[in-house]
């Protein structure tokens, strides 16, 4: 980074960097809390080391603030549930080897009991570092003490230091898949103009492969919705998880058209092969069905672009060149369709190929749609909607009455501004009535 720009453009891009990480972002903080932990559990407990504080600490930090909020009550139930029981162990039998397994097998049966789920092993393991840091009954519930101060400084940390939000990772996440389908549609494009049956073939597994990055979406996906919830830096938090959610969705309905076909052009070539023939379409229809594949992929992209950029702000330019694309390919699409019925009155054998070819390109123009994607985001804020009003019946009366006395009520868009404008404003009221 030497000579790039001033020393603070440089600190701050390293910072940028840093704080994109997970892994560093996590460590960082989990190591600030665990120590502030151990210095307020020094000035209020009576042990020499109170190592249980930075131990919940530590185990309270998550990467998002709903993660931490969701399992920290669990993580301190178990922690508390493993010291009591070992101020029970304490106070009769003290530390030996037999001893020691009717703790763990004890601290397991309460840990199933108290129900903190996943936490269940942490209740032997807070049960050992009691019993083995000190048998002194006194002293344990010292131990119960430290417990809730790491508890408390972990949320406190994660309340004050908001984690970082992950939509970013998301976002970029998501728009690769797009650019790697683009990359495939490019790729089978490139090939009308053979018909070698193991080139076909290796296209097909790369299409099934998509199924792995789609798992990794899901998965950056997840942690961006986590990011989201109850964290004091989002404003609109349902609404941006819903449209990653249904953007993700949309992507991988097309991921599927695209295997099935990589599946149809597959087909293609090995009966092209048992004829002999060099190529998989006339020249004019090649040309024709690859401008249409390639325009297929760059309204993917565009559609990508459209999902991961902020709803209030760059979304209008994204919709409007996604619009042109879907027109354009759904113009060119006209044009192969009445190319390949030309070819099927000479060849009677392939015509349910061609068939199949231009209802997958069909599909995916479908699922591209700006008018089904409006209307899948708005059932999928009402269904949220819904689902809160049902969870938190209490909260959502008292919502509704704080907005009716203050007269403030979700703003509908101008007539000038469009049906696509409205549908965007409607759906960002549902998404603040939702969160």
């Amino acid at each position: 980074m030497r000579g790039e720009g001033s020393a603070s453009q440089r600190v701050a891009h390293l910072w940028g960097r840093v704080r994109r990480e997970a892994t560093v972002v996590r460590s960082v903080r989990a190591a600030g809390a665990a120590t502030l932990a151990y210095v307020v559990a020094q000035h209020v407990s009576d042990t020499p080391a109170p190592l249980t504080a930075p131990l919940t600490a530590l185990l309270t930090v998550q990467v998002t603030l709903y993660a931490t909020l969701t399992t920290g009550v669990r993580r301190v139930n178990a922690v508390i549930a493993g010291v009591l029981v070992a101020i029970g162990f304490s106070a009769l039998v003290g530390l030996t080897w037999w001893s020691l397994g009717l703790l763990i097998l004890a601290a397991l049966v309460v840990g199933h009991l108290v129900r903190v789920s996943e936490f269940v092993p942490e209740v032997a393991i807070s049960a050992m570092l009691v019993l083995g840091v000190s048998r002194v009954t006194d002293t344990a519930w010292d131990r119960v003490l430290e417990t809730v101060i790491g508890a408390a400084v972990g949320l406190l940390v994660n309340v004050v230091l908001a984690p970082p939000v992950w939509t970013g990772t998301a976002g970029d996440a998501l728009e690769d898949l797009a650019r790697r389908m683009r990359r495939l549609l490019l790729r089978i494009g490139e090939e009308l103009s053979s018909s070698d049956v193991r080139e076909a073939r290796a296209t097909l597994q790369e299409a099934r492969d998509l199924d792995r990055d789609i798992a990794e979406v899901d998965a950056a996906l997840r942690q961006a919705e986590e990011s989201l919830r109850f964290n004091p830096r989002v404003r609109e938090g349902l609404l941006n998880r819903v449209v990653l959610r249904t953007g993700l969705d949309t992507l991988e309905i097309c991921t599927v058209v695209l295997r099935v076909l990589a599946r149809t052009f597959t087909d293609l070539a090995r009966v092209r092969e048992s004829e002999d023939t060099a190529a998989l379409f006339e020249p004019k229809a090649a040309r024709a069905v690859e401008n249409l594949l390639a325009q297929v992929a760059d309204a993917i992209v565009s559609f990508s672009v459209l999902v991961t950029h902020p709803v209030s702000e760059s979304a209008e330019a994204a919709e409007d060149r996604l619009a042109a694309e879907l027109h354009a390919a759904r113009r060119e699409r006209a044009r192969v369709g009445t190319l390949l019925r030309e070819s099927a009155r000479t060849e009677d054998g392939h015509w349910y190929l061609y068939g199949a070819l231009l209802t997958e390109v069909d599909r995916i123009l479908a699922e591209l749609d700006l008018e089904q994607r409006s209307q899948r985001l708005l059932d999928e804020l009402d269904r949220n909607a819904r689902e809160q009003r049902e969870r938190h019946p209490l909260l959502t009366r008292a919502r509704t009455s704080l907005t009716r006395r203050s007269g403030r009520g979700p703003r509908l868009p101008s007539q000038r501004g469009g049906a696509a404008r409205g549908r965007k404003a409607r759906a960002e009221a549902a998404g603040r009535d939702g969160v």
